[in-house]
C-alpha cells in the first residue's frame, strides 16, 4: 500500500509524506501525488483531497476501456499497459494490462493503478533526477510523458507478436501441424486483444490532441499529437499484422487441404490398379467349368500363370500411363 508525493519546481523537487496531501496541494509548483496498491481509505483520502470523483478511481480499479473525461477541477485521463506473460493456467503466451489513471489539474497531477507499473516509475524517477523539461514544463506534460511510455510498450508487444508471426509463417511452409494451427490462434487472439487496447486509446489520445480539455496548455497540444500519431501507427501495424495472420492461416488450410488431396490422390491410383485385377479375380473366382459356355482356360495347363501374368501386365500398363500422367 503504497501513496507517495512530491511537489516540484524549476528549483528542485520536495517530498511530502502521505499524510500531508493537504499541504503538498497547496504548495507552490506542481504537486504529483503517485498511489499504487493503494488501501480504500488511503484512495479515498486522495480523491478527497482533489476532488476526484469516486466513480472515476473505480474506473482505475476496473477493466474498463481507455477514455479521456474532462471535469471541471481536472482531466481524467485513463489507459492500459500491455505486455505479453505466460498465462496463469496456460504455457501459451497471453496479452496482460493493466489500468493506469492520470488525473490532470491545474497545477497538480494525480496518479493511480493497483500495481507499480513501469511507465509512471520511470516519469517519477525523472522527477526525482530533476528533469528539467518534466519540472518546467507543469502536470499536463507530466502527464504526457506517463502516456508516452504507455505507447511505447505498445510497439515492444507487437514486435514480439511480429516474431512470432514469421516464426508460425515458417512452420506453416515447413509442413501443417495442430501445434502451428494452435499457435496461429493464439496470435491472432492476442492481436484482438492489442486492437481492442490501441481503438480506445487512440480516440482518448485524440481528445488531448486536440486541446478540448482546459488543463491541456496550447504548449503542450503538440505532445499529444505526437502520441496520437504513434497510435495511428500501431493500429495499422495492428490491421497488417491481423492480414499476415489471415494469410498464414489461408496457407496452413491450403497445405492441409494439398496434403489431403495428396493422400486421396493416392489411395484412388492404388484403387484403380487394384479395380482391374478385383474383376480378374472375381472372374476366375466363380469356377464354372464343364459346359460349353464356361471358362475352357480353367483346364488349360498354363492357364493360372497367364492369368498372373495378364494381371502384372495390367498393373504395368496402368503405373505407366498414371507416371506419364504424372498422378504418380
Amino acid at each position: 500500500m503504497t501513496v507517495r508525493a512530491v511537489v516540484y519546481t524549476e528549483a528542485g523537487v520536495d517530498t511530502y509524506a502521505a499524510t500531508d496531501l493537504d499541504r503538498a496541494r497547496d504548495a507552490d509548483g506542481t504537486t504529483w501525488v503517485r498511489a499504487w496498491d493503494a488501501s480504500p481509505d488511503e484512495l479515498d483520502r486522495v480523491a478527497s483531497t482533489f476532488g476526484i470523483h469516486h466513480l472515476s478511481v473505480e474506473d482505475v480499479q476496473r477493466d474498463v476501456r481507455p477514455k479521456t473525461e474532462e471535469f471541471s477541477s481536472h482531466t481524467f485521463v485513463l489507459v492500459k499497459t500491455a505486455s505479453l506473460r505466460r498465462g496463469e493456467t496456460t504455457f501459451r503466451e497471453e496479452l496482460r494490462t493493466q489500468q493506469v489513471g492520470v488525473f490532470v489539474g491545474r497545477d497538480w497531477l494525480v496518479t493511480m493503478s493497483t500495481v507499480g507499473v513501469d511507465a509512471v516509475e520511470g516519469v517519477w524517477q525523472a522527477v526525482q533526477r530533476g528533469d528539467a523539461r518534466v519540472l518546467r514544463l507543469g502536470p499536463d506534460f507530466a502527464a504526457y510523458r506517463v502516456v508516452d511510455r504507455v505507447v511505447d510498450e505498445y510497439f515492444v508487444v507487437l514486435d514480439e507478436i511480429e516474431d512470432l508471426i514469421e516464426e508460425i509463417e515458417e512452420g506453416v511452409l515447413a509442413g501443417p501441424s495442430e501445434e502451428m494451427l494452435v499457435a496461429l490462434n493464439d496470435v491472432r487472439r492476442d492481436l484482438l486483444s492489442v486492437r481492442k487496447v490501441l481503438w480506445p486509446t487512440r480516440e482518448a489520445a485524440a481528445v488531448l490532441a486536440r486541446g478540448d480539455p482546459d488543463y491541456v496548455q496550447p504548449s503542450t497540444e503538440k505532445y499529444y499529437r505526437d502520441v496520437y500519431d504513434h497510435l495511428v501507427q500501431l493500429v495499422d501495424l495492428t490491421e497488417t499484422y491481423r492480414d499476415l495472420a489471415r494469410g498464414a492461416r489461408d496457407i496452413y488450410l491450403n497445405s492441409l487441404s494439398q496434403s489431403t488431396n495428396e493422400v486421396m490422390k493416392t489411395l484412388t491410383v492404388v484403387a484403380t490398379i487394384l479395380l482391374p485385377l478385383t474383376f480378374v479375380v472375381g472372374v476366375y473366382g466363380m469356377n464354372f467349368s464343364g459346359g460349353p459356355y464356361n471358362m475352357p482356360e480353367l483346364g488349360w495347363r498354363f492357364g493360372y500363370p497367364a492369368v498372373l501374368l495378364g494381371m502384372a501386365s495390367v498393373t504395368v500398363i496402368l503405373v505407366a500411363y498414371f507416371r506419364r500422367q504424372r498422378w504418380l
